[in-house]
């Protein structure tokens, strides 16, 4: 065994999950080829936006304007804006940004959203939205907003639908192979192939929806 002085010397390798531009975020070099003591999996690719727009669409069927609920900080998150933006006038859906930092921003920010009709909203996954998914489930349900989110646990929690990865389940194998003496250099960053889609029927009928046979049929799992 090497003694403890050689480990305090060698850098800490890296797995990480959840992150949705990991070059423009300067944690990689590239995708294929990482390069440095650090590799992982994204979280969505941009079409996702669309995709997200898609299935609110669907399950909300009169929803005209929806809110674009993110983290202003997080530079990564402007492409996938990007795409929802693209994706909402093929739907016939007014989308508007809506930048929110802290819990005081996120109340100001949907209630105020709110005060029209016909609204709807997709909550961009960042630590912000993370870390205060209670209070947005919470606002989207008292103004009635029909809600789309990135991760099971928002569904889980009271939210109406998410759509996107499963990170727990993408990053074990990484871990384990790093764990074994892999460098993260020759590991490339790993983008989503399989999505979950996850129905909150308890949600829905609180919000009045009914979830169409179709939507149903393609989800991997109802909650009620």
């Amino acid at each position: 065994m090497a003694p403890l002085s050689s480990y305090g010397r060698q850098r800490p390798r890296l797995v990480f999950v959840n992150i949705s531009d990991p070059i423009g975020s300067g944690l990689v070099s590239s995708l294929a080829y990482p390069g440095g003591n650090i590799t992982g999996f994204t979280n969505y690719e941009l079409s996702m936006g669309g995709k997200w727009l898609e299935i609110l669409k669907d399950i909300a069927p009169s929803i005209t304007r929806v809110a674009a609920i993110f983290n202003p900080d997080n530079p990564a998150l402007a492409g996938l804006s990007r795409s929802i933006e693209a994706a909402a006038s093929t739907l016939g859906i007014q989308v508007v940004q809506r930048p929110s930092r802290n819990a005081e921003e996120l109340e100001r920010t949907i209630s105020a959203f709110a005060s029209e009709p016909n609204g709807g909203l997709l909550v961009l996954l960042d630590f912000v939205t993370l870390a205060h998914r209670d209070l947005i489930i919470k606002l989207a349900t008292q103004h009635r907003l029909p809600a789309g989110y990135a991760l099971r646990i928002f569904a889980a929690s009271g939210g109406l639908i998410s759509y996107g990865v499963d990170p727990v389940d993408l990053s074990a194998s990484y871990v384990d192979r790093v764990l074994k003496g892999v460098k993260p250099a020759d590991l490339p960053v790993q983008q989503p192939i399989k999505f979950e889609l996850i129905i909150n029927l308890k949600t829905a009928k609180a919000l009045c929806l009914t979830v169409p046979e179709t939507l149903l049929a393609r989800a991997d799992e109802v909650i009620e």
